[in-house]
């Protein structure tokens, strides 16, 4: 999950299969971190089945969280969490051979890190995510 005022990814899980419980975790993950109050979020994704799934769908229900959701075939709606994947392969995964699943983890967990507190941003005046988060939070 990735917050869009400040590019900070917020709460991830990571699977050999995208299903709803996937995504769910990735969702708990982000509310246990950073996000205790659920009822002014909007949670926009594309039209995959996991996010689709009424398990998924009843999940946001429990937690007052608004569903948006891509126009079909339109990844321009989504085009920030595109572009994050895009860096995370480009910059990282691509260059890297991996002997196992766990290692592929821990390069994800480690990428994650140095992008939201290293990677400048040219979107919010080249901060990274997490010096824009702080910079939100003291204007708050």
């Amino acid at each position: 999950m990735l917050d869009l005022a400040t590019k900070e990814i917020i709460g991830y899980a990571l699977s050999t299969k995208p299903d709803s419980k996937l995504v769910k975790e990735a969702l708990d993950n982000a509310i246990e971190r950073q996000l205790p109050d659920t009822t002014s979020l909007m949670f926009h994704s594309d039209q995959g089945c996991q996010y689709s799934s009424e398990e998924f769908r009843a999940h946001l229900f429990e937690r007052k969280i608004t569903q948006s959701m891509s126009r079909r075939g339109n990844c321009l709606d989504n085009a920030v969490m595109e572009r994050f994947f895009r860096s995370l392969k480009t910059e990282r995964l691509n260059r890297l051979s991996f002997m196992n699943h766990q290692s592929v983890v821990c390069e994800v967990e480690n990428y994650i890190q140095f992008y939201n507190y290293y990677r400048r941003h040219s979107t919010i005046g080249y901060l990274t995510p997490h010096q824009k988060y702080h910079e939100l939070k003291n204007a708050a």
